[in-house]
């Protein structure tokens, strides 16, 4: 019996400054065993690869694209220009307006070539939305994200028994 496989997600960053905010995605993937490649690729300076990577992405077995970029942010939109696979934009903090550019770059997309967009250095969030998007064609990672959910909410659960527990310290 073939076990299927998750697809993987193509995680491009505009500069290997990137990395840190990126970190946690990278992460997330792992935790959720979602195989991912991550490589350096700038709109700017190198478009003709951006588009190569957008173009092939999907027959070298990538379900989604995770693009972060800071500034004036294009990576994520040149890549859904040249793919049907869903791209996720992370923009990036950084420069005078402290992501803010970027995340405004990212969010507004021409009708047709949609970019889901997290928050400025949202990583984690989308490495979740990466596995939410993949997870509708594979039961085990559906089961992944439950549990995952499941864990949120106790953690909140944890934090408001802390709290009473100050309170009640402080009602003594």
């Amino acid at each position: 019996m073939d076990v299927p496989t998750v697809p993987k997600v193509l995680v491009v960053m505009g500069s290997d400054s990137d990395f840190p905010v990126l970190e946690p995605c990278f992460r997330t993937l792992t935790d959720f065993g979602i195989p991912y490649a991550g490589v350096v690729c700038s709109a700017h300076r190198t478009p003709d690869r951006a588009a190569e990577l957008a173009r092939t992405a999907e027959s070298r077995g990538f379900g989604c694209v995770i693009a972060a970029a800071g500034l004036a942010a294009h990576l994520p939109g040149v890549l859904a220009a040249f793919t049907v696979l869903p791209v996720i934009g992370v923009p990036v903090k950084t420069g005078a307006l402290d992501g803010l550019d970027a995340l405004l770059a990212v969010v507004q997309m021409p009708p047709g070539v949609p970019v889901a967009t997290v928050a400025i250095d949202g990583a984690v969030n989308a490495a979740v939305l990466a596995a939410q998007i993949l997870a509708g064609s594979d039961a085990a990672l559906r089961a992944k994200l439950v549990d995952y959910k499941i864990s949120l909410a106790r953690s909140v659960d944890d934090r408001d028994r802390r709290l009473q527990a100050k309170l009640d310290g402080l009602r003594a």
